[in-house]
This record gives structure tokens, sequence and C-alpha cells, in this order.
């Protein structure tokens, strides 16, 4: 996949089956087609009996976590080696900014500060490094909160008391928009105000206040009605982690030979949009590197069966 095509798809267009294949593609595409119905559903049901993971949803929860608890601990213990929260803090003297805030703030005072620059760039540099929105599903408190949500809105639906009413995923574009636009315009960081990434991070260092009415009325919401609502559809941080993740080092790298398209991968993603390449006859290529609007969060690899999916630096042609 192009990374223009991979961008668009990240901000709202909808994924769209190849038109051509490299020879390989082809034959194993082929190949796939002549095995029947019958013989592929046992390949599936052995592949299952075999294959039980949450390595990388496990490592990733304890990562997520600590992190958050060195703020807590810090701000707790008067350490000072980290001071403030996610949105904008201090670690061992070095500034570090939330890209997203930092837009926020400069769009709506108008100024560049020095050390919003310095704290922006520390940021941009290590989220490229690590993959973009791996912000999201390793860092972000709220990430877990909904992650929770969800499950819970899963049990509830597969009960067929709960229904899922998605959006269209070109709605957190235009709220990006949005949002910038109403900071320039009132001079005040309105998303800010309303970011439950920010809000629960302060409320996990100081202590809750009334803003966690808002987040707790957010995570049911999604229990009810919209899956991941937040996530998936609102938030701009993630797009623009996304923009970052684009062309980073690490991501998450699909391989079709060994793949038998039972689809668990999608069902777990916060981003099924991004793993069409797995659907048949949708893989350009025997490898196919994940889309921008990739979390990294691993719950893909954990639920193939196969080891079809897995983590890659680029360049070392490292997998993980």
């Amino acid at each position: 996949m192009s990374l223009l095509s991979s961008l668009k798809i990240m901000l709202g267009a909808a994924p769209e089956r190849p038109t051509a294949y490299t020879p390989e593609a082809e034959a194993m595409h082929e190949a796939k087609r002549q095995v029947k119905g019958a013989e592929r559903a046992k390949e599936i049901k052995a592949a299952h009996a075999e294959h039980r993971s949450h390595k990388w949803r496990n490592i990733r929860w304890a990562t997520l976590i600590a992190v958050n608890m060195v703020f807590v601990l810090s701000f707790r213990f008067d350490v000072q080696l980290v001071e403030g929260s996610l949105t904008a803090s201090r670690v061992i003297g070095f500034h570090m900014a939330d890209l997203n805030s930092a837009l926020q703030v400069m769009l709506a005072y108008k100024v560049i500060l020095i050390n919003l620059v310095i704290g922006t760039g520390t940021v941009l540099f290590m989220w490229w490094l690590f993959g973009g929105r791996t912000f999201c599903s390793w860092t972000c408190p709220y990430h877990l909160l909904a992650e929770i949500a969800e499950k819970i809105h899963l049990f509830l639906a597969a009960k067929r008391m709960v229904v899922d009413y998605p959006l269209h995923r070109g709605a957190r574009s235009v709220l990006y928009v949005v949002f910038a636009l109403l900071a320039v315009i009132s001079g005040y960081t309105v998303y800010e105000s309303i970011s439950p990434t920010g809000i629960v991070s302060r409320a996990l260092i100081y202590g809750p206040g009334l803003a966690m009415i808002w987040v707790l009325g957010l995570l049911a919401y999604e229990v009810v009605f919209i899956r991941r609502m937040w996530c998936r559809y609102v938030c701009p941080i993630g797009l623009t982690y996304g923009f970052v993740g684009s062309v980073s080092p690490v991501r998450v790298k699909y391989n079709l030979e060994n793949c038998l398209h039972e689809g668990d991968c999608r069902k777990v993603c916060l981003v099924p949009h991004v793993l069409e390449c797995t659907k048949k006859t949708y893989a350009e290529d025997v490898e196919v590197a994940i889309g921008a609007d990739c979390t990294r969060c691993g719950l893909c690899i954990d639920a193939c069966p196969t080891g079809s999916l897995r983590y890659e630096i680029k360049g070392l042609n490292k997998l993980l």
C-alpha cells in the first residue's frame, strides 16, 4: 500500500480491493482459491486449537500502567524527575509536549514558545521512533478505560442487550478541523478542556475533579451505543500521531502465505480498516505493511492463529 493511500484511508476513505498484484501474490491467491470450504474450515479449527495468546496485550497494559504511574509517583513523592502530565511535562529537565496539545496552544494564543517547540520536537522524534499511534494504545490512560468499556459492550452485544451504531470515519477528520478553528477563533484550547486523555491523566496525578463526570459519561455512551466512539471517530490526537506513524520505522507487517483469512484480527482491531489486506484477494503483495492509522496495539498479532502478523523494524528486516 502506498503512503498516499494509507493516509487517505486514515482520513476516512474506504479501503479498495487492489486492481493489480505482484506475480507472487497472484500465485498465492490462486492457490488459496483452490482450497475447498471444508478443508479451510478444518485448517482454521486446527490453528485455533493450538493458538492462545495475550502476550502483546499484557506487555502493553503493563507498559501503559507503568508510564502513567511514573507521573503519579513522581508527584506523590515529590521526586521532580517527571513533572506535569501526559499533555505537557518535563522529564529529567527535558520539556515534552503532546503534539496535538501544542498545536492547540499555538493556534489559540497565536504565539510560538521556545519551550513548546523543544517539547514538541522531543515528543515528535520519540513517537516517530516508536511508531506514531503507539501513543494511543501504549500510553494513553483513556485508551485502557475505553478498551475495558469495549469488552463490556461486546459482552452485552453478544446477549443482544446493546447494538453498535458506527459513525463515518471521516467524522474524525472533520472534527480535527473544527477543533483547530475553534482554537483560532476563540483564543481558547477548546479541545484540551474536553480531552479525556488529559482529564484522566491529571485525575490520576492530582486527583479527580468534576471533569471526570464527562469521561464516565463517554465510557457509558460507548458501552451502550457506539463501540470505541471517541478513539475511532472523534479524537484528533490519534489523527496527529497517525501522520507521524505513517513514516515510523516500527510497524506491523502482514504476510499472505499462511493466512487463513478467518478475520479474527479484524474483530479485535480498534481500526479494522487498516487490516483490509487480510481479506481474501485484498493483499497486493506477499508482505504488506499495515497502514498509518494502526495503533501498534498488538491485538491482531495475539489473535492471529498462524503468525501472519508481526511487528517489524523497517530497514532492519527484524520481526518480533
